[in-house]
């Protein structure tokens, strides 16, 4: 059986992550299209740099948590296809994966990541020019430049009004899987929101998990509900021990 595991950011707020959009339409006390748009970069480069460099920093006082966790494992012991899809741009995921370094070892020999960040990923960044994505821990400025000589560095970060990353893989492994899991998301951001439907379309069974139910709710053929790091681990549990 395959499985595909979209997660959103419910699942790092319980590990100390803001999520992406307060009740007060604030990201961090910032208007997202202040910070999280190509218009606001053009406009402001420092506030925009000034804005991640804090995200970023703010990683190094975070852990993985359970659910984090229980998801890596699951990716270890389940024997069909497994793609955990991320909509969040911080780190955890991969430090829960780093906890087992022989999924490491599986991507290299299956040709295709087990994990996609199809927002980006705050300890990145990429070139304005030749859009060459490199690791990146320390602060960005203004004027970081590029190998390539020819553009400055900026976070590899998808801001609205620019295309997910790796779509088409997503889409592709989405509309062959068997089982496909919500966690921590709303349901009301697209392109990742279509997902349940295309997973239903393929004949899929379809989960959810989330701290209430969502606007989605009905797309969904069941639903686990509270903190992901207690709900995810349960289910994991079920799931590799049922297989159902």
């Amino acid at each position: 059986m395959n499985i595909v595991i979209l997660t959103g950011a419910g699942i790092s707020a319980e590990s100390g992550v803001p999520t992406f959009r307060a009740q007060d339409g604030l990201w961090c006390g910032h208007r997202v299209e202040d910070v999280a748009t190509p218009e606001a970069y053009e406009r402001n480069p420092v506030l925009v740099q000034s804005f991640y460099n804090t995200r970023r920093a703010q990683l190094r006082e975070v852990q993985p948590n359970d659910a984090h966790h229980a998801l890596a494992r699951l990716e270890r012991d389940w024997d069909g296809d497994y793609l955990l899809v991320t909509q969040n741009v911080d780190d955890l995921h991969d430090r829960a994966r780093d906890a087992y370094p022989e999924l490491g070892r599986r991507d290299a020999f299956a040709g295709r990541p087990g994990l996609i960040h199809m927002h980006g990923e705050l300890l990145k960044a990429r070139c304005t020019e030749c859009e060459q994505v490199c690791h990146w821990r320390a602060d960005l400025e203004v004027h970081s430049a590029c190998v390539c000589q020819n553009g400055v560095l900026r976070p590899h970060i998808v801001w609205f009004g620019e295309m997910p990353l790796m779509m088409h893989a997503i889409e592709r492994a989405v509309a062959q899987c068997d089982l496909f899991v919500s966690i921590g998301t709303s349901g009301a951001v697209y392109p990742a929101a279509g997902f349940v439907q295309l997973a239903r379309a393929a004949g899929a069974e379809t989960v959810e998990i989330n701290l209430e139910p969502t606007v989605q709710r009905g797309l969904f053929d069941r639903g686990y509900y509270g903190l992901a790091g207690a709900q995810v681990p349960l289910f994991v549990e079920e799931l590799l021990s049922t297989g159902l």
